[in-house]
C-alpha cells in the first residue's frame, strides 16, 4: 500500500510545499492539507503502518526525521524542535514515541471537534468524542 493510494499526489506535494523551509512544519497544518485530517481513523491507522518504516508498531524519533519524505521522496528531514513538537503533540501516553492510537486520535480528534462543537458545548469529554467517532457511543448517551 502507498500514501497516495489513501491520499492524493497533489495534496501531499502541496503540503510538503508549505512547509518546505525549516522550522516551517506545523503538523495541524500539514494533516489538513495533505487530507490525512479527514481521514477515518483506519484510513490513518494505514498511513501510520506505512511512516513506520521498521514495523514496529511505534514511529519512533528517529523515524519521525524522515516524516515528509515518507510522505514525498526528496523532501526535507524535519528539525529537532519540529519533531519534538509533533513527538509532544502526538504522543498521548508520553512513552517517548508514537503509537498507532497516537497518531489516530491526534488529527481525527482535532478534525472531530473542529466540526462539531455541539459535542464540547454539551460536556463531552475526550474519552466520550473518542468513543462517539469510534462508534461505540451515540451522541445522545
Amino acid at each position: 500500500m502507498s500514501l497516495t493510494s489513501i491520499l492524493s499526489a497533489e495534496a501531499i506535494e502541496n503540503a510538503v510545499k508549505d512547509c518546505q523551509d525549516p522550522d516551517s512544519f506545523c503538523y495541524k497544518k500539514f494533516f489538513q492539507l495533505c487530507g490525512l485530517s479527514q481521514k477515518s481513523p483506519q484510513e490513518v491507522k494505514d498511513v501510520f503502518h506505512i511512516i513506520d518504516e521498521d514495523n514496529s508498531g511505534f514511529i519512533e524519533e528517529s523515524e519521525l526525521k524522515f516524516f515528509l519524505q515518507r510522505f514525498f521522496p526528496g523532501a526535507r528531514t524535519l528539525t529537532e524542535k519540529e519533531i519534538k513538537s509533533l513527538l509532544t503533540a502526538a504522543d498521548d501516553d508520553s512513552d517517548g514515541r508514537i503509537g498507532v492510537d497516537d497518531l489516530v486520535l491526534t488529527p481525527v480528534m482535532e478534525y472531530f471537534i473542529a466540526l462539531t462543537p455541539s459535542l464540547v458545548a454539551d460536556g463531552l469529554d475526550d474519552d466520550d468524542v473518542v468513543e462517539v467517532v469510534a462508534g461505540v457511543k451515540t451522541h445522545s448517551e
